[in-house]
């Protein structure tokens, strides 16, 4: 990269499940999740340390239904993103990384329990590591999970790939008036109750000053584009 690219040391990408399913809405998209597997090793090459947390909205919504109990619901979401990181990481490892997933509880051999020493270990040896499992604890989402690994393993910035390509003022989808923000601050995002992450998540970034940065997963080469400093998305500032 050259010295007027934007340079990152430490970097949490988080990846929703949807986009990785593409159009077929459950599951994995094999190609999506190729084009993603590239770029993060454009930017491992570089010198850069990935971080990668996914959501598990491709395989479950537990939310949605009114017959299972919540901490049951959310013990299968957090299965759900440990599925999801096993098949991303296999991906990237298919085209030449090195990988390790991480998990807040024990699950035999197929992945390893977090600490932030174990992560920063795997970063050192030019791994990229997969923070799966969410929190841990049932009532946390995965946005929360995201902003409360980015903290702990002291990232510059969070990356949130997305099916919308930023931080609208409405929802995009069904207001084609809906205007999108260059730039909000967390304080704004959190008063007008944006959703960009859910509020637990926006109250840890805003108090641990944690920059996020919103963009679509499915623009041409976003994330690599968006970390050299071509960024066509919403910077949350803090």
């Amino acid at each position: 990269m050259g010295a007027d690219e934007f340079m990152m040391r430490r970097i949490l990408l988080k990846l929703s499940g949807e986009a990785l399913a593409g159009d077929k809405k459950t599951g994995f998209d094999e190609s999506t999740v190729r084009q993603v597997a590239l770029q993060v090793r454009e930017l491992t090459e570089a010198g850069i340390q990935m971080g990668i947390v996914i959501g598990g909205g491709n395989f479950w919504r537990g939310r949605t239904s009114e017959n299972i109990d919540r901490t049951k619901a959310d013990q299968i979401g957090m299965l759900a993103t440990i599925m999801n990181c096993i098949y991303v990481s296999e991906i990237f490892r298919s085209v030449g990384m090195k990988t390790s997933v991480l998990t807040p509880f024990e699950c035999g051999s197929f992945t390893k329990l977090f600490s932030k020493d174990r992560a920063n270990k795997y970063f050192a040896h030019g791994m990229v590591v997969f923070f799966a499992g969410g929190t841990g604890h049932p009532y946390f989402s995965t946005d929360t999970g995201v902003v409360l690994r980015a903290i702990e393993v002291e990232a510059d910035v969070i990356l949130l790939a997305k099916a919308v390509d930023g931080v609208y003022d409405d929802d995009p989808r069904t207001n084609p008036a809906a205007r999108r923000y260059d730039e909000i601050s967390i304080d704004e995002i959190i008063a007008g109750n944006l959703q960009v992450v859910d509020m637990t998540a926006s109250i840890l970034a805003r108090d641990n000053k944690m920059p996020m940065w919103v963009f679509g997963l499915h623009e041409e080469n976003s994330i690599v584009n968006t970390v050299k400093g071509n960024f066509h998305g919403t910077k949350v500032t803090v």
